[in-house]
């Protein structure tokens, strides 16, 4: 007779609702990065995901917040490009490899989100072992393609702005192909941010300004131009449904921030900021269009710009963002977040190899209540001139505290916008750092604050101007005559 016990088999972990969701990150074992330019997208995930680390070629804290690695030694790379190549470069230095394997669990290196990365970025990872929670480089970029994204939105049944999609030679062609949008167009090609690749044109001398980047792309999409309110809203795509959070204002072109003028600088979330029709209709277009993009086979996390016609009140899809974006970190912090579990946690979730059940319409329902909704904003500070200046003082990282005589003042050291108590105080990351260039377009920081730095007419408060000027006035740079191009054009932060 056998006396031997068998082993049962355990059952797979299954996790049953927000509470579980919430016990199994705190758990969690397996090593998990987010490798950027800086941390700003993710702020806090360290704080509900244990061991989770930020990789960032920018250390904005100076070296006193505890999760972020940044390698101290510069190697020889070519110019950056893009965010992709800051992620190729940090992938390759020793410095990061030699911690990537102090942390390493059972031979694996774990696992690794970017904001913005490439085929090589893909190859890269695979040789450190580092599993990337998104889908491909290729998926994302199709997506990304902001001529693709009106047809993915045609077949979610999502409206867009009155549009066609052309090749444009000429102006006279421009003018053919588009006689039944009007006179006043916006035109935009398939890549870029931040506006800097988003052109108005209502003539021939507009249009010649800006030819050569039009022409060289072989479609385009011309727009009919719009009064337009900017929005965005984020959501992410999981196996039980899209999760959708609330309709947040955007702020764009502002000259005291962005030399772009159709560029992202910055979001507003609170409570009953538009009619309740407008929000459920977002809400729904949202729906709609990430149960398309699970159809081809996405998911996870994406960002939806919408546009409000403030001459008719239609709203219209403006672009995809397939991707964490710079409007994540209102996203993650607000209270409704706070009070179940942030957006990127459901994303991070669908990479985890672990079932779980969820009622994404519970969820949602919840989201959508204002009772579940704070007040708060964010500024994205550029630099507006087109100049190149070498910085000789920069601001801290952490919080400032403004008076009534519009001065501020470094308050404390704190790496979290949460420490914020009144709108008299704001969180500032910095990202341009003493020894640093400012260029045209360059990210200065980030601003982020309780309340409202924007008028129901969309325009900035006088607080808005303070808190910006005040902040322009802690840095302290000198024009140079050298002209090299800098080493990363473009916005570090969506």
């Amino acid at each position: 007779m056998d006396t031997k016990k068998k082993s049962k088999k355990k059952d797979p972990v299954k996790l049953k609702g927000i509470a579980d969701i919430r016990r199994f990150f705190y758990k969690n074992e397996t090593p998990i990065y987010f490798i950027s330019a800086t941390n700003f997208n993710l702020l806090g995930a360290d704080e509900w995901i244990k061991g989770f680390r930020f990789i960032c070629y920018i250390e904005c804290f100076d070296g006193q917040h505890p999760n972020v690695f940044s390698p101290k030694e510069e190697i020889p790379h070519d110019d950056f490009e893009g965010i992709e190549d800051i992620n190729n470069y940090l992938l390759q230095h020793p410095e990061v490899q030699d911690y990537l394997k102090t942390r390493s669990k059972g031979g694996r290196n774990g696992k690794a989100l970017f904001l913005m990365f490439d085929e090589k970025t893909e190859e890269l990872a695979k040789e450190q072992k580092l599993k990337i929670m998104f889908p491909s480089a290729q998926k994302r970029t199709s997506m990304d393609n902001k001529v693709n994204t009106n047809r993915i939105a045609e077949k979610a049944g999502v409206p867009c702005v009155p549009y066609v999609l052309s090749p444009v030679t000429d102006y006279e062609q421009l003018r053919e192909v588009s006689a039944h949008l009007g006179e006043e167009l916006v035109i935009q090609t398939p890549f870029g941010d931040s506006g800097h690749t988003t052109f108005f044109i209502s003539n021939e001398e507009e249009f010649d300004k800006h030819a050569d980047e039009i022409t060289q792309e072989s479609e385009v999409k011309i727009m009919k131009r719009i009064n337009p309110r900017g929005t965005a809203i984020e959501a992410c795509v999981t196996r039980h449904g899209t999760i959708v959070a609330p309709l947040m204002t955007e702020l764009v072109g502002f000259k005291e921030l962005t030399p772009y003028k159709g560029g992202w600088c910055g979001n507003e979330i609170f409570p009953n900021a538009f009619p309740a029709g407008l929000r459920q209709k977002a809400r729904k277009y949202t729906q709609q269009f990430g149960d398309q993009l699970r159809e081809s086979g996405y998911k996870g996390y994406f960002e939806l710009d919408f546009l409000i016609d403030q001459d008719n009140g239609q709203l219209y899809l403006g672009e995809l963002n397939p991707r964490i974006t710079g409007a994540s970190s209102i996203t993650n912090h607000a209270v409704f977040a706070l009070a179940d579990a942030p957006l990127f946690i459901f994303h991070i979730l669908e990479y985890m190899n672990v079932d779980y059940e969820l009622s994404v319409n519970e969820l949602n329902k919840r989201w959508a209540r204002q009772e579940n909704m704070d007040s708060w904003s964010q500024l994205i500070i550029k630099h507006t001139e087109d100049t190149i200046e070498y910085v000789h003082e920069a601001p801290r990282s952490g919080i400032w505290k403004m008076y009534d005589t519009g001065h501020i003042q470094f308050d404390r050291m704190d790496t979290h916008r949460r420490a914020v108590e009144t709108e008299s105080e704001a969180f500032f990351l910095r990202i341009t750092k003493k020894g640093d260039y400012l260029y045209e377009g360059a990210d200065m920081g980030i601003l982020v604050s309780r309340g409202r730095m924007m008028t129901d007419d969309f325009r900035l408060t006088q607080r808005a101007r303070n808190w910006i000027n005040a902040i322009r006035a802690q840095y302290s740079s000198e024009m140079v005559e050298d002209k090299r191009k800098p080493q990363l054009q473009g916005s570090l932060t969506k």
